[in-house]
């Protein structure tokens, strides 16, 4: 809690887990934070060394922030904060960035629902792009897009959420516009069983 116990810390950590951003990048991602505070909690988490800033070359020229080794590896404390709060007895959704996105996919996926699939999927959400690859049972995600994906998913991180946690279907959201699928329309229907929610928590009394 010394290290990402101040508001907003955790969530610009969680940010950073799909690869190096730009202030502005994650000030988007985070809507209601100040530029005042986003640079105070940026300070705070280089000085624990959790993040580090670095200078992208030529033709970019910009700066950006992106987590150390040892920030990298809090992976699996999102993951397990994610689980557990999916359980809430009032859990009415969250707004879904690309990062948290992601950690969803990586907390709630099924090796058992998986089976013997062998897939990559690529989403992109935004600016952002992702590497989804599954195989024996496991399920893997990075940053960029891959060569030759069986399926591509384009859209918000909300509209994507509903997808494969909502059980909003597959067509609607393409006739709303906000999905867009390329490739393998199939997995793209079998994805929501990859990916089940645990039972919620009863309500008290």
């Amino acid at each position: 809690m010394e290290i990402l116990g101040e508001r907003w810390a955790l969530l610009v950590v969680r940010e950073l887990h799909t690869g190096p951003k730009r202030f502005t990048d994650i000030r988007t991602a985070l809507p209601g934070i100040s530029a005042n505070i986003l640079t105070q909690r940026l300070e705070g988490l280089e000085g624990a060394g959790v993040v580090q800033r670095r200078e992208l070359p030529p033709p970019a020229a910009v700066r950006v922030y992106e987590l150390t080794e040892w920030g990298a590896e809090s992976g699996p404390i999102f993951e397990v904060l994610g689980r557990w709060a999916a359980r809430s007895p009032w859990n009415t959704g969250t707004c879904f960035s690309a990062a948290s996105f992601m950690l969803s996919l990586r907390t709630m996926f099924s090796a058992d629902q998986a089976g013997d699939l062998a897939a990559t999927i690529d989403f992109r959400i935004g600016v952002t792009r992702l590497t989804c690859r599954i195989a024996e049972g496991e399920l893997t995600i990075n940053p960029g897009e891959s060569a030759t994906p069986d399926l591509v998913l384009t859209g918000s991180g909300e509209a994507l959420a509903g997808l494969i946690y909502g059980g909003v279907p597959l067509a609607a959201l393409e006739a709303d516009r906000v999905i867009e699928v390329e490739g393998d329309r199939a997995l793209a229907e079998r994805l929501p069983g990859l990916f089940p929610l645990p039972d919620v928590a009863p309500k008290p009394g």
